[in-house]
């Protein structure tokens, strides 16, 4: 393979000819052969705006010259788009604070804006790495600010995932709102509910992790670009910090906000701590949902069989016919992904000293990760199994009649002593509760009929005149 041969502090090292990164990234595909992963695509992008806001910046400050200072703005909107990706190529697991990716993108952009300006790679007195593309900057802000403005922009996916499932189980919880089931609390018989019910609340708590994770959203908004190495804008111009973060945030499209303390936005990533909290309580609402939609599938001979998810695939290489929940089986294992990329951003972020937490690369891996698998499992959890569920009204109208728990509607009428009783018999024969009521002329229609009322029960063919049909029958009346 061609190579060229770069020289920086350490010493001297061959680089791949046709690359546009340098000697540090080659550096660091030697030292951190990890993982194999590389870095989200949105952290790419995020890093190509700052070094265009800080070249437009430094160029009006005039500490880089024009045609330099374009050059570098071209090569970093060039990254923005995607363009140079594979020029990326620093593993995940890397050198403490981001330093490697940092100057992954340095080189990267100092090699193309080199290219523009009509020279070749690696011909650092046209465009340096460091003096030029990195000019007022240290990776101690650019890093941190780079890897919240990427959570930004892909919260803003995730947000619109999180809309679009609540508005699948919206709609059908008004086309199920009809239908009477029995709830169930301790995976026992409890009081009838409306299966429109249980998917309206669905929606709810989707709607309520969107407001977490627009909480979230505006703590990353908050960067301590301008605040170089500790905070304290050391070789930066005094104008620079207010000039950056007008131009990124016109270059992101983003209401980005100078945080009032630079050494708050050095030391502390509370603002990513709350963002992976914010994912993790979103994959343990996804989690407990994807297992109701499998509970109440659950059959279709043998378990609840009260809804039917869209059949996607076969479910088992022996066993003929067999189709299972797939979407809600992989909505739960990205939700336990989910929540370890959580654990994993929790530790690092507790791990900073003084002036720097240095785990930072860590952070952005797991949050921008669990916000990625997150959005696409909620899409195709909606799409793919939410949008075609199918009640089985005849087995929910069955379970509703049987639950042993409508004789707790009873209780204001002939007290908790004689309801259990009924209960007990109904466990005991399996005859429906109001049934045995009426047959004991315990209470009459009329009264069932204001008791049932209120959970849908009183329908023509409901329980209560099957009830009073059958009640009647077994005293002998007519």
């Amino acid at each position: 393979m061609k190579t060229r041969l770069e020289k920086d502090s350490i010493g001297e090292c061959e680089v791949a000819f046709h690359a546009y990164y340098g000697i540090q990234t080659q550096r660091a595909i030697e030292n951190y052969p990890i993982s194999g992963y590389r870095a989200h695509p949105q952290l790419i992008h995020a890093m190509g705006m700052i070094k265009k806001a800080s070249a437009r910046a430094n160029c009006e400050l005039k500490l880089i010259d024009e045609k330099r200072a374009k050059a570098i703005q071209r090569a970093a909107t060039e990254v923005i788009e995607g363009k140079w990706n594979g020029e990326f190529v620093v593993d995940v697991y890397q050198a403490g604070a981001g330093v490697s990716f940092h100057m992954n993108a340095n080189e990267v952009i100092a090699n193309r804006a080199i290219e523009i300006l009509g020279g070749k790679r690696g011909d650092y007195a046209l465009c340096h790495p460091n003096d030029h593309v990195n000019c007022s900057q240290s990776t101690n802000d650019v890093f941190p600010t780079a890897m919240r403005l990427a959570c930004v922009f892909l919260f803003d996916d995730v947000l619109r995932a999180v809309a679009e499932l609540a508005k699948s189980f919206s709609r059908k919880a008004s086309a199920f709102d009809r239908i009477l089931k029995s709830g169930r609390t301790h995976l026992m018989d409890a009081v009838p509910i409306r299966l429109g019910q249980e998917f309206a609340a669905y929606a709810t708590s989707m709607r309520r992790c969107e407001g977490v994770l627009e909480y979230s959203l505006g703590l990353l908004k908050e960067v301590g670009l301008g605040g170089s190495a500790v905070g304290t804008g050391v070789n930066t111009h005094p104008e620079f910090q207010k000039l950056v973060m007008r131009h990124l945030s016109k270059i992101s499209g983003q209401a980005l906000r100078p945080t009032d303390d630079l050494r708050y936005a050095m030391q502390s990533n509370l603002g990513i701590s709350v963002a992976s909290s914010a994912l993790r309580n979103l994959a343990l609402e996804l989690i407990r949902i994807s297992n109701d939609l499998r509970l109440l599938a659950s059959g279709p001979n043998t378990g609840l069989a009260e809804i039917e998810l869209p059949a996607l695939q076969p479910g088992s290489s022996i066993m003929p016919g067999k189709v299972n929940p797939v979407m809600a089986e992989l909505t739960a294992m990205v939700g336990f992904q989910s929540i370890g990329a959580d654990i994993v951003t929790a530790m690092a972020v507790q791990a900073g000293q003084l002036e720097l937490n240095v785990m930072m690369p860590a952070m952005a891996w797991n949050v921008l990760h669990s916000a990625e698998i997150l959005k696409n499992a909620m899409r195709v959890l909606a799409t793919k199994c939410v949008d075609g569920i199918a009640a089985k009204e005849e087995r929910c109208r069955y379970y509703a009649n049987a639950t042993i728990s409508i004789a707790a509607a009873l209780n204001p009428y002939i007290g908790y002593a004689a309801a259990a009783k009924i209960a007990q018999e109904s466990v005991r024969t399996g005859r429906p509760v109001a049934e045995i009521a009426l047959e004991k002329n315990l209470l009459d229609e009329g009264t069932l009929r204001k008791v049932l009322d209120p959970m849908r029960m009183t329908t023509p063919t409901g329980p209560i005149k099957q009830a009073s049909r059958k009640a009647k029958n077994r005293r002998g009346e007519p």
